[in-house]
């Protein structure tokens, strides 16, 4: 989707603002005991409290209104009777429709006692989203991005996961531009045009370099197995850089 008007970029600030919000009262209630179906029944009452409706879920009769992943799991994690314990590492992906708009957003987080290794992996992959973000302005080579991640990858000593990629959202969850690398890919010789609309969402891992198919039809596995995070925005890309579109509300 490129952008036409102003209209379109309210709309998809406020369901982007629903997709972090619903993140961060996801975040904010997670703990040990609770199983992963609860904390998805939280996320769905966020988003239908605002109107929306779970994207993965009305697109593609997903089973489940976000997709949370834990541990082993990297993206796609179906939510159900698994129990959140201690020191697990989980990825919540909430991407959500109103009024004809999609976003899409993500974020990992340790649950407490958290190893240093897997505090430093979160705190990394944060940096390595903004690393992805700062490359986006209109004009600019799209491989710019992977480029950057991949820099950084490599020199602080992580590996990134090169089948899980971002992608054009807007008016459908996944659209054109589709399979955005944001790892180095020489192939890729598209520009990012002024309004573009897109996802950035690099999965930085302690030695992952693909996501593999399990027993279900969704959930992705780390190959190597290794600890794997995953951070995403969805972003508009401007003259003046990146307006990100899934920010949550200021919570005093």
């Amino acid at each position: 989707m490129v952008i036409a008007n102003d209209d379109e970029l309210v709309k998809l600030k406020e369901i982007g603002r629903i997709c972090a919000n619903a993140i961060q009262v996801m975040a904010a209630a997670m703990e040990p005991g609770m199983t992963t179906l609860e904390l998805d029944e939280i996320g769905r009452k966020v988003l239908e409290g605002s109107g929306a409706r779970s994207a993965p879920e009305f697109c593609y009769q997903f089973p489940g209104a976000t997709c949370i992943s834990i541990n082993e799991e990297i993206a796609h994690g179906i939510p159900g009777a698994r129990v959140i314990r201690a020191g697990d590492l989980i990825n919540i992906d909430v991407s959500a429709e109103k009024d004809g708009f999609f976003a899409d957003t993500g974020a990992s987080f340790a649950v407490p006692p958290v190893k240093p290794k897997i505090e430093r992996l979160c705190r990394d992959g944060r940096r390595a989203l903004w690393v992805g973000l700062n490359q986006v302005k209109s004009g600019e080579p799209l491989a710019k991005i992977g480029t950057a991640v991949g820099a950084f990858a490599q020199k602080n000593r992580y590996t990134l996961v090169a089948n899980l990629a971002s992608h054009g959202v807007g008016r459908s969850l996944h659209e054109e531009p589709a399979e955005l690398s944001t790892w180095p890919d020489p192939s890729e010789k598209r520009i990012m045009t002024d309004g573009l609309v897109f996802t950035v969402e690099p999965f930085l891992s302690l030695g992952a370099t693909w996501a593999e198919g399990g027993d279900d039809a969704w959930t992705l596995y780390a190959d190597p197995k290794a600890p794997t995070v995953q951070y995403e925005h969805t972003v508009v890309a401007t003259r003046n850089g990146p307006v990100i579109l899934t920010l949550p509300d200021e919570r005093g």
